[in-house]
Parts: structure tokens; sequence; C-alpha cells
């Protein structure tokens, strides 16, 4: 098996002729995915971030960055941020008591995540808890989410700092043509942040993009 280093603790392995994304790692499977010797697989179908990485676009996030993450779920994709950033620290806001519980079994195992049962549309009830953030990591299916992530990154992202939004079309508006929704989202956030980079996350998820942004 190849092992290629595509960022700190972020790795495209080759097995068998397949690559395979995955993050190195000292802890087990928390959703289901594979361990490969020291590595976890980081399923793209099931992670929008490893997505936006196998279909070519990386950040390099840096070890000790402190990081916002809304919308954790049961962490998934939390789970392989935590093991980029380990030594740093990942706040991870989630507003649904269910998957809250799993991702909960997560949070103890690891120490630099800090989970919040919280609604990620009112930044100010955790701005007490969450200081300033070197990247902000957002993946929220709901109408408002640009609305959602502009606030977020106004209270706790650095002036240098950057972010991702994974942006789901039919969220924000089920009956336009996504590209149209799309384009709107674009001229939108360049009003707040300097536009790095957008793209596509097919095939592996339908009617997302990712948008990579910086303070202006």
């Amino acid at each position: 098996m190849n092992a290629k280093r595509i960022i700190h603790n972020v790795y495209m392995l080759e097995k068998d002729g397949v690559k395979i994304l995955a993050t190195k790692s000292k802890y087990g499977s928390h959703y289901g995915e594979r361990k490969i010797g020291e590595f976890r697989e980081w399923i793209p179908s099931r992670s929008k971030l490893s997505a936006m990485f196998m279909k070519g676009y990386v950040i390099d996030i840096k070890p000790n960055w402190k990081v916002l993450y809304l919308g954790a779920a049961s962490g998934t994709t939390v789970s392989h941020v935590a093991d980029i950033v380990d030594e740093g620290v990942v706040y991870a806001v989630e507003y649904s008591a269910k998957p809250f519980a799993k991702f909960l079994e997560l949070a103890k195992e690891r120490k630099n995540i800090i989970p919040l049962l919280q609604d990620a549309s009112k930044p100010w009830k955790y701005s007490g808890i969450v200081e300033k953030v070197d990247f902000i990591y957002q993946d929220i299916a709901q109408k408002n989410q640009i609305e959602i992530f502009e606030n977020n990154a106004r209270f706790f992202l650095k002036e240098d700092g950057e972010g991702v939004i994974m942006v789901k079309a039919r969220s924000i508006d089920s009956t336009a043509e996504p590209e149209d929704v799309f384009r709107q989202v674009i001229r939108r956030l360049k009003e707040s942040f300097k536009v790095i980079a957008y793209g596509s996350l097919e095939p592996y998820h339908k009617d997302h993009i990712y948008v990579h942004v910086r303070m202006k």
C-alpha cells in the first residue's frame, strides 16, 4: 500500500489500484469506516469535506488551528477534522439532540473536541465559550445557511481567518435551478468575504458546492 501525504495527517492511500482518502489517527472507527493500519478511511459520500479533497481542492488546515464547526451532526466529519488539528481544538455546534448523543461519544474520546448543543443561528448564545478561531467549517442544510455563516464569522473568525461553507441548493430554494442558487450565494458571500474558490461536489453529493472564503 502506498501512502501520499496531502496535508498534516491527511493521506491518499493506494491499495490494489484503488485510491482511498484517509486521516492518520490513533483512534478506532467512529461511523463504520475502515481502519487501515494507522489510517481511518475518510469516505467522500459521507463527508463533504472529504469529497472536496477528492475533487482535488485542498485547504492546508494546520495542526494547531482553532476550528469552529457548524452542523456537527453525529461527528462523521468532525472526527477527521479532529485528527488533522491534533494540536488545536474543534468547537462543534449541533442543534439536534439525537445525533448529538452519538457525537458525545466521540467528544468523550477526543480531548480536542468541545461539543456544543446549540442553535448555530444564535452565535451569541455560545460566545462565552468559543474563542476567536482560525477556520470555520459549516454544513447546515437550512434556508438561511448563508446568514448563519456570516453571523458566526462576524463573532468568531480572526481577521486573517478562513472558512468553508458547504452549500445545498435545494435547502435554500427547492424551486430554483441549483446553478441560479449558487450564483446568488457567491454574489452574497463576496459582499462580506474574499471568495478564494468554489466548486461542485458531484458525484459524491448532488446539488452541492463548496465555497472557500477569507475575511476581507
